[in-house]
């Protein structure tokens, strides 16, 4: 008897993260004979995603491929993923998935309904403003600077005296237009994806934060397979976050090349000193946490063998 599975996003179709699901769910059908099947809601479609983690929790959805950032608040060292400069690149960040620590960040998910199966990536967090670029926290000092609710990128950005305001994605372009926001922080798929180059003109690169997603499957949706379909749905989505992986390194240059030819990038070559005050805040709230302490040594000492 044949199974379907459901698995939800947040990314629109044309995003790497739903790219990748879509590849996932190809290659599940074909190698099972269509006897394993993935039905996937992009977009937002069944919820945000603190929506589709209860759905999840109920038997109403099966599998997510969620940001790391809202799956934080189920697992707190996944909150080591936004270190402020932990990470150069994409390709820096995708190195650290097979640390200990960033295995052992899946590995807590268990005991909370979760089998996590691994990491991808989105793009780098960077600035973009409207009014000018970013050369000290004097530009960024009482502006109103979107970014997503969670404690990481609040704790790091009010710490510039800024006023960090959690806006849905959605609404971004038209609070840029409106005036009703300053800036954002944000990744370059979702500025090129989103058109916000239409209304902000300034970007400045700061690679402050990497930003990566987790795929997930509801742990009764997990145990009521047999073992050859969790061996091949998990051999399936090791390949396709790999390829996901590598698309998102190649997005980012061909993202930036669009950019540079329509609007102001700077690329902030100092920023680690620039936002130090806004690092130290991060390490005050979140350095004590043992597994993102284990996490930040074991990418430090990989990036200080390379």
């Amino acid at each position: 008897m044949a199974t379907e599975l459901r698995m939800g996003l947040i990314t629109p179709p044309q995003h790497i993260w739903t790219q990748t699901a879509e590849r996932l769910a190809e290659t599940v059908a074909e190698r099972s004979d269509g006897e394993l099947t993935i039905a996937i809601f992009p977009a937002g479609q069944l919820g945000d995603e603190p929506a589709m983690f209860s759905q999840m929790e109920t038997g109403l959805l099966d599998l997510g491929l969620m940001t790391a950032a809202i799956t934080s608040q189920r697992e707190p060292a996944i909150v080591g993923w936004f270190t402020p400069f932990l990470f150069d690149s994409v390709a820096d960040a995708a190195r650290a998935t097979d640390t200990p620590a960033a295995r052992q960040m899946l590995d807590n998910l268990e005991d909370k309904g979760l089998h996590a199966f691994g990491y991808t990536f989105a793009g780098m967090r960077h600035i973009l403003m409207r009014d000018g670029r970013v050369e000290s926290l004097e530009d960024v000092g009482g502006r109103k600077i979107r970014i997503i609710p969670i404690a990481a990128m609040n704790t790091w950005w009010r710490a510039t005296e800024a006023s960090p305001t959690p806006v849905h994605l959605p609404d971004v372009y038209q609070g840029l237009q409106n005036k009703m926001l300053d800036g954002v922080d944000i990744d370059l798929d979702a500025l090129v994806g989103s058109g916000f180059y239409e209304v902000a003109e300034h970007l400045t690169f700061t690679n402050h934060m990497a930003f990566p997603a987790v795929s997930v499957i509801s742990q009764s949706t997990w145990s009521s397979l047999g073992e050859a379909e969790r061996a091949l749905l998990d051999e399936a989505m090791q390949e396709a976050l790999a390829w996901g992986i590598e698309a998102q390194i190649e997005a980012e240059e061909k993202n930036l090349a669009l950019l540079e030819e329509r609007i102001d990038v700077f690329t902030l070559e100092d920023a680690e000193a620039v936002f130090g005050d806004a690092n130290q805040a991060f390490d005050e709230r979140f350095g004590d946490h043992p597994v993102i302490g284990a996490f930040q040594q074991e990418v430090a000492e990989r990036q200080a063998g390379q």
